[in-house]
């Protein structure tokens, strides 16, 4: 699994509560009301007795001699994000984790929330940025972002990334084996955006551009089985370019992005790459991504979470760019969704991929959240060869940490298991769809 965002990264952000713990909990400047039988202003010299008494609170007493009780210096409480509303957000997190294929590795992310002018009526924007380097010379820079303009009038969604990493590779089809297992490693750089205009509140219509450019796929090592590695026709294992372009639609009414209680969303595009975009294969992509909100038992406490994503090929497609069922990389190729959490990365590809999961998020105390979810998909060369037999199931449990409530933004642990014996922890930030 990939993006692990361990138990450091409360620890970074418990520091500021020590902090607020000895901090007032005001700043006003009004003066603090004296305790007093009488109406009258104090003295010049009873001020000054006042103001020389001792700061140090008797035993037992709740507040300094001569002040009420109720104006006692309070613990402030924990804030991550500036108190006005309209303020950027820019929280850092740290990240550090251990896999078998990258050893420990370490970084930050950084995660800044915005909103283009006053209106309020406008949804905030965010972006992503994400950049870590491992023991095993693996590394990582993501930027993702998500941007409502003035008026809602234009909607930028895209990634600019650069990935150096080792993957478990089981060949294609949707009944892979385990004992197929290659170790594989390759650089891969994508650019990916697209730019939509508002014909009416809500509903956005443009282009979107995606741009990947892989390096040479190597075999990492000879203990898994290699014959999965050689499957992939030896061209493609040198490398390669594709450079897709096509009209786009998005229907977005959800309340949040980055924690949705209620709305709708529908993406839908059809990307055509071809060597006039500078793409080394000539391929179609059709994708649809649909995904349905509400609360439930009449209150934002308990959100009901849906979502069905299909992804469709025809022409000459890659392997890279078939459908990957087990998407943990949180990129811009499924809209930043994770998808059949509990099976691993692509574990299952071909040119036909069709998913649906649901989840239910519970509100429990404090900043803590819980979460159960449930995932079916199937990959296959074409439509007509998908069966219920066929079907992959992949579910599990999770918990929210709220670490900027103004915002909706969470800190999220899942733990899922999947057909073929996967499982597995994802440790991220934002929901998983």
């Amino acid at each position: 699994m990939r993006f692990l965002y361990p138990l450091l990264a409360l620890s970074a952000l418990a520091a500021p509560t020590a902090q607020a713990q000895l901090a007032p909990a005001s700043t006003r400047t009004e003066p603090i009301v004296l305790a007093s039988n009488s109406t009258a202003a104090p003295t010049p010299a009873e001020a000054a007795a006042v103001t020389s008494a001792p700061a140090e609170a008797a035993p037992g007493m709740g507040a300094p001699i001569g002040l009420g009780r109720a104006h006692a210096a309070r613990p402030a409480k924990l804030r991550l994000t500036p108190a006005d509303p309209d303020k950027p957000s820019f929280i850092p997190v740290p990240i550090a984790f251990y896999q078998q294929e990258t050893g420990f590795a370490g970084g930050a992310a950084i995660l800044p929330v915005w909103r283009f002018g006053s209106d309020t009526t406008v949804r905030k924007s965010n972006a992503r940025l994400i950049a870590w380097i491992s023991q095993k010379k693996q590394t990582t820079v993501q930027l993702t972002h998500t941007i409502f303009t003035k008026e809602e009038k234009y909607y930028f969604s895209g990634e600019l990334s650069y990935y150096d990493l080792a993957f478990n590779y089981y060949g294609r089809g949707n009944e892979t084996s385990k004992a197929n297992e290659s170790h594989i490693q390759y650089p891969l750089w994508v650019f990916d955006e697209k730019v939509l205009k508002k014909v009416v509140p809500n509903l956005f219509v443009g282009l979107r551009y995606r741009l990947t450019d892989l390096g040479t796929v190597t075999l990492k090592d000879q203990e898994g089985n290699p014959s999965s590695y050689y499957t992939i026709p030896e061209v493609q294992r040198a490398g390669y370019t594709t450079s897709g372009l096509g009209p786009a639609l998005l229907y977005d009414g959800r309340d949040n992005v980055l924690a949705t209680y209620r709305g709708n969303f529908v993406d839908a595009h059809v990307l055509f790459a071809g060597k006039g975009l500078g793409s080394d294969y000539n391929f179609t992509r059709y994708m649809v991504d649909a995904r349905h909100f509400n609360p439930l038992f009449g209150s934002n406490n308990t959100i009901l979470a849906l979502q069905f994503l299909g992804q469709y090929h025809t022409g000459r497609v890659p392997f890279r760019e078939w459908g990957g069922m087990g998407a943990t990389l949180g990129g811009s190729l499924y809209n930043n969704a994770y998808l059949m959490r509990g099976i691993y990365e692509a574990r299952y590809r071909d040119r036909q991929f069709t998913t649906a999961q649901a989840e239910i998020r519970q509100k429990l105390f404090w900043r803590i959240d819980g979460a159960v979810f449930g995932a079916v998909g199937e990959v296959a060369p074409a439509l007509s060869d998908y069966s219920l037999d066929g079907l992959k199931f992949a579910g599990g449990v999770g918990a929210r940490f709220r670490f900027n409530r103004r915002d909706r933004l969470n800190i999220r642990l899942d733990y899922g298991v999947g057909s073929g014996g996967n499982s597995g922890i994802i440790f991220a930030v934002g929901e998983a769809f």
